[in-house]
């Protein structure tokens, strides 16, 4: 998203944690800027409320209010409930639905006075429904989703704009990771849907800002279960079921043959 809103002549601000990975995506920016816009890091841990605000009012005073203020830092780790522990759903919560709040509520003064913006939550498929093993993530994730639907209503009297992108699984280091520690349920409920490269979900989100949509959910079935999902989802769950039954079912242990008192087997 922002290589392609830096070609259009957008000044970018990036803000996540490690200024190695930072240099690098800002000179990669850099390289498909229009001429003129400029692109700016600071390095902070957005689940820290006071860093958050400190690189906000940063990123203010270098560029000014944002026009387009996106909330994506996430972290996604997938498992068993019962084996999950308090440091999971605590850690996805502080990132994912505090590292959001804290950032909006650092950014939205400014764009409130100014009467004009528009604010991007990246919240996820995972949103629509609770999909098996991903108990802390689809849960901070529809926290995320509680809170653009709050703010939409809220920021309309502003000039604001409030779009909710519900990604599906897309190309990234972040999924590769998870996949490699999700349950073997999560991974077959997971391969059935088709992953997205990082570029088309891009796409999809910027072009549903343009038309002020509120939620942007990229694919037919993701479409489905936003504007339908009283038709979709139960079929959805039914289907997630079958699966899971399945895997668990293959996953059994073959009974072991004993041979009958006076036979022998060769």
């Amino acid at each position: 998203m922002a290589n392609k809103l830096a070609a259009t002549g957008y000044d970018i601000s990036l803000i996540a944690r490690r200024p190695e990975l930072l240099a690098e995506a800002a000179a990669e920016i850099r390289r498909h800027a229009k001429p003129g816009a400029r692109v700016a890091v600071f390095p902070a841990d957005v689940a820290e409320r006071s860093q958050a605000e400190d690189a906000v009012k940063a990123a203010i005073v270098a560029f000014g209010p944002p026009d387009m203020l996106v909330t994506s830092a996430g972290v996604s780790e997938p498992g068993y409930f019962a084996d999950l522990t308090d440091e999971n759903f605590e850690r996805s919560m502080a990132i994912n639905f505090f590292g959001t709040l804290y950032v909006i509520r650092a950014a939205l003064p400014s764009m409130r006075a100014r009467k004009h913006g528009q604010v991007v939550l990246v919240s996820s498929g995972a949103a629509f429904m609770g999909i098996y093993g991903y108990a802390s993530y689809g849960a901070s994730k529809f926290a995320v989703r509680g809170l653009g639907e709050t703010l939409r209503a809220e920021l309309r009297a502003d000039n604001i704009t409030v779009t909710i992108a519900y990604p599906p699984d897309t190309e990234t280091p972040m999924l590769d990771a998870e996949m490699k520690i999700a349950p073997p349920e999560t991974r077959a409920i997971c391969s059935v849907a088709k992953t997205w490269t990082a570029d088309a979900v891009a796409d999809a989100v910027l072009s549903g800002v343009r038309r002020g949509a509120l939620g942007v959910a990229p694919g037919a079935t993701l479409t489905l279960m936003h504007r339908m999902p009283g038709l979709i989802l139960p079929l959805l769950r039914w289907y997630s079921d079958r699966l899971v039954k399945n895997v668990r079912k293959a996953s059994r242990p073959a009974p072991m043959l004993q041979p009958e008192l006076g036979k022998s087997f060769e």
